[in-house]
């Protein structure tokens, strides 16, 4: 499996999570996007609806409609109600469940940077899993450091 750490400096993950969702929902995936905190997963919501004038995600929150039906789904915990086999971890919180998914994105910033190191850690010692960190460059682009 691979997971994909993601450290927000520049670009804010409202603007960083809507790509990776349009990237997974155009090869046919669906995505499970995991927050512990009811507020985020209320802003979470209301971004998918509204980050581009263009554009909008097919999404829902966990328990509100069929879970089941949608392509993206939102939730306090790591549970593919929807059958997503791609799980982003928003909160930047890792959680070990994620591991049964085929890829992950764990998303975390400077307040997060020391939990995100010591999964980084511990996920080295899993023969299992391929892991990659994408940081910023100052313009935003992301670029893999490791």
């Amino acid at each position: 499996m691979k997971v994909d750490f993601y450290h927000l400096t520049v670009t804010p993950l409202d603007r960083a999570l809507p790509q990776i969702a349009e990237k997974v929902l155009s090869s046919g995936g669906r995505l499970l996007i995991v927050a512990e905190s009811e507020t985020q997963r209320g802003v979470l919501d209301r971004l998918l609806w509204t980050y581009s004038p263009e554009s909008f995600l097919p999404h829902g929150q966990a328990g509100e409609v069929n879970d089941a039906d949608q392509p993206v789904l939102i939730t306090a915990v790591a549970d593919a109600g929807n059958g997503a086999r791609n799980i982003a971890l928003v909160d930047g919180m890792w959680r070990d469940a994620a591991l049964e998914f085929e890829r992950a994105f764990h998303f975390f910033d400077d307040d997060r940077i020391v939990e995100a190191r010591a999964a980084w850690r511990a996920l080295g010692d899993k023969a299992d899993v391929e892991r990659r960190y994408w940081k910023q460059s100052d313009s935003g682009r992301w670029e893999q450091a490791a």
